[in-house]
């Protein structure tokens, strides 16, 4: 290899050692080294800061890892992935954009610490993430979703007494006749499999990691309708 190829295999490492270090700033470094050193923007995020993404999930899937890990193993893949998006062409922004997703926690439900992760961990999977936070009305989420033509509409309640408004939402999404426009994902704390069937939700993710796994799935499911 020659000494740029060295120097550009360097530079993938330090971007995923860096997210499993759970430094944002080291991250943001990397990829301005990785900018300096012309190396692909997709492949930075693909081959560095995905590859330590995934091992920070695998991780947690083992018990080895908490939320908190998560939560600074997402944030360090942002750092890096706002520096690498400024040098992105057009079509590969788009090419590595899985998909679009607004996303918010339930009218009456006050809580995000479970939204920003499942936010963070869909951004940094390649996602474009609309945010709403916590207290969002159903309307809000229809509203947002035309306004972005999103794919998913991703609803998080932490409380059972706002677990109504998931099916709320997806009953003013059937009064619109917007059903089949937006798949609906939904989770959180007291939100089970059986409850997301009940009320006729697309998917549902029991974690963060699951949520991003469905949200693929979701997204592949649609393409091939």
């Amino acid at each position: 290899m020659t000494k740029l190829a060295d120097a550009q295999e360097e530079t993938l490492k330090k971007l995923a050692d860096a997210v499993l270090s759970f430094d944002s700033a080291a991250a943001a470094d990397a990829a301005r080294a990785a900018i300096a050193l012309n190396v692909d923007p997709v492949k930075a995020i693909e081959e560095g800061l995905a590859k330590g993404l995934r091992e920070i999930g695998d991780r947690f899937e083992r018990g080895e890892l908490y939320l908190p890990h998560l939560i600074l193993g997402a944030e360090a893949v942002e750092a890096a992935v706002k520096i690498l998006e400024g040098h992105m062409r057009k079509d590969q922004l788009e090419a590595t954009s899985r998909g679009t997703v607004v996303i918010g926690t339930v009218e009456g439900d006050m809580h995000d610490l479970g939204l920003r992760i499942v936010a963070s961990m869909l951004r940094a999977n390649g996602f474009k993430v609309y945010d709403l936070g916590y207290n969002t009305k159903s309307l809000d989420f229809i509203e947002k979703a035309k306004e972005v033509d999103a794919d998913i509409i991703a609803a998080s309640s932490l409380m059972t007494t706002t677990m109504p408004f998931m099916k709320d939402l997806i009953e003013a999404l059937e009064a619109a006749g917007l059903r089949a426009r937006f798949k609906v994902l939904v989770g959180g704390g007291p939100v089970t499999r059986e409850w997301a069937r009940s009320i006729g939700a697309d998917g549902y993710g029991r974690d963060a990691t699951e949520a991003v796994k469905v949200a693929k799935e979701l997204i592949a499911r649609g393409r091939n309708e």
